[in-house]
């Protein structure tokens, strides 16, 4: 299917160079390459995959015939939601499995070549310190970047392994790297065992660690700004925040 065979990847470094060649293939047909792409993905007709090679080129085409695959293969049908879905909702959809099809490419070869703990770990490091192609899609990057630096305090200002109240209104415009599920007072270990299961109150999706989030000052539940459209910018004006749910209590009573 990629015409000229490639070189099989055996190292950490080469199966590394091997992940960025196919990455910026996938980034270019979700970018600059995007209404050839769009084209391409016609729901008409048959189950389409979107592939990315070693050589910084995509296709789409077919899946292969051969069972089981030689590697593993993208996800199936991409061109039957074209039409769905906004654009931009199916090209970030495509993203997703993208950046999920690198990395079961990335670590089969790892797999198949014996990699050991460290390696793997290498392997997971290097491309993790990349962008993912669904943040360069959706333009997530950017975002992240303007969140202010306090996320360096961990979360919100502590007092004694609580969460001070006093400091919220100065820590509302913190990325936080995990919201606490609940205050703790047997101590800061404790609490970040607890914040490991914390979910968005809106959405119910567990935290993400490059996600702003921000707490209700009412009920002391924790939302991601996106969901209660809050921006870091915003959150750094509000003295004292109300969830939309405890807003429209406050209304009615």
């Amino acid at each position: 299917m990629e015409g000229v065979p490639h070189p099989v990847p055996r190292t950490v470094e080469e199966v590394f160079t091997d992940f960025k060649g196919r990455r910026s293939g996938l980034i270019k047909a979700l970018t600059t390459d995007v209404e050839k792409f769009y084209q391409q993905c016609d729901p008409e007709k048959e189950n389409l995959c979107l592939y990315g090679f070693p050589n910084e080129t995509w296709e789409v085409n077919l899946p292969v015939e051969e069972v089981p695959p030689e590697l593993p293969e993208p996800a199936l049908g991409i061109n039957f939601a074209r039409d769905g879905m906004q654009e931009k909702d199916w090209l970030s959809l495509v993203a997703v499995h993208s950046d999920s099809w690198l990395l079961a490419v990335a670590f089969y070869f790892g797999a198949r070549f014996g990699f050991g703990k460290n390696e793997r770990k290498r392997l997971f490091q290097m491309i993790n310190d990349l962008p993912t192609i669904f943040e360069l899609v959706t333009g997530s990057v950017k975002q992240s970047k303007d969140q202010p630096a306090a996320h360096n305090n961990g979360s919100k200002f502590k007092s004694s392994g609580k969460v001070s109240r006093q400091s919220e209104s100065q820590a509302k415009g913190m990325k936080m790297s995990a919201p606490p599920k609940e205050e703790d007072d047997s101590g800061e270990e404790e609490e970040e065992d607890d914040e490991q299961g914390a979910t968005c109150g809106a959405c119910g999706d567990n935290y993400g660690t490059d996600e702003f989030w921000i707490c209700c000052d009412m009920c002391e539940r924790w939302f991601h700004g996106k969901c209660v459209k809050i921006t870091p910018a915003k959150a750094e004006h509000i003295k004292q925040y109300k969830c939309p749910s405890c807003s429209n209590k406050r209304v009615r009573v």
